[in-house]
């Protein structure tokens, strides 16, 4: 039996960004206005707190690895993800983990291109990979792969929140795929699938080349789908055009709604808890339990 903790959608922020001439017209000014005057720097006040309370109850809880599935950060910015990486210990944690980028760490196309994230999550994103592109990659727990895809890119419409896996990504997830041994595969990428209600993400918000990845998905083999971007947690046995199980994580900080996932999986069977921030305690409780059935068949050999 493998443990794994999912936690995402974090939004740590720095009280020294880099601010830029040309960011005050960039999506940067939109996302700052709303963490400044719209109630998102309230509702994420106490981030840098929770993440450490978070970080002690995965050492404590002995979890085998950490799925991260994106926006670390607020706006972007450097020195956001240096505050992200500190906080959870990333190179120090002696839990391993995996990590790819959400739309706020890829905030603008400056920040997509600065490769921030790479450097300061390198650790959590080791692993088998083609040729020496950074992503796809995956990674080994025991007789599971978790596969991280890169779905986050930096748009230059302050309305714009779509990511982009992109077709030469897309062919060499397909390599991938095909190149790894037995065991169940876990798709880790920032977007959903669906909400919760099974609609399709609105056309401003969602994934533009969802339906492909869905194909190279069932085509390779993956039996789970974990992602973030929805603040509110959710899962789905199955959603349309999936034949696989969705979780999303929800948002681990914000203020009511703060939460993370721990997933036992044995074979083809997952049983998940999710655990939420109680503020008097300053700690995490269990409030939800569920179970599903993993979708791919299963080589369970190490």
């Amino acid at each position: 039996m493998i443990r794994l903790a999912h936690f995402s959608d974090i939004h740590l922020t720095s009280a020294l960004p880099d601010w830029a001439i040309g960011d005050w017209f960039s999506k940067r000014l939109t996302s700052w206005m709303n963490l400044r005057f719209a109630g998102r720097g309230r509702r994420f006040a106490r981030a840098d707190d929770i993440m450490a309370r978070l970080m002690d109850d995965l050492e404590a809880r002995k979890v085998d690895h950490i799925v991260f599935s994106g926006d670390a950060t607020a706006l972007g910015f450097e020195s956001e993800m240096h505050c992200a990486a500190d906080i959870l210990r990333i190179g120090q944690f002696p839990i391993p983990g995996i990590a790819v980028p959400g739309n706020h760490d890829y905030c603008t196309p400056r920040a997509a291109a600065s490769g921030a994230f790479e450097r300061h999550f390198a650790s959590w994103q080791e692993g088998r990979r083609i040729g020496e592109h950074r992503y796809p990659f995956a990674q080994q727990v025991g007789p599971i792969w978790l596969i991280g895809v890169n779905a986050a890119s930096g748009n230059r419409w302050m309305w714009d929140a779509r990511g982009q896996i992109g077709a030469e990504q897309l062919e060499r997830l397909r390599q991938l795929l095909a190149s790894l041994p037995g065991g169940l595969k876990v798709l880790v990428v920032h977007y959903p699938v669906c909400l919760s209600s099974g609609r399709r993400e609105p056309w401003h918000h969602g994934l533009r080349d969802l339906d492909t990845l869905l194909d190279v998905a069932r085509v390779g083999g993956i039996g789970l789908w974990l992602h973030g971007h929805r603040h509110t947690p959710y899962f789905l046995p199955q959603a349309e055009g999936a034949a696989f199980p969705i979780i999303c994580a929800g948002t681990a900080t914000q203020e009511g709604i703060w939460s993370f996932g721990e997933y036992r999986i044995d074979r083809d069977r997952l049983q998940a808890v999710r655990r939420v921030y109680d503020p008097a305690g300053r700690c995490f409780r269990d409030v939800e339990e569920f179970s599903l059935r993993l979708a791919a068949s299963l080589d369970c050999r190490r």
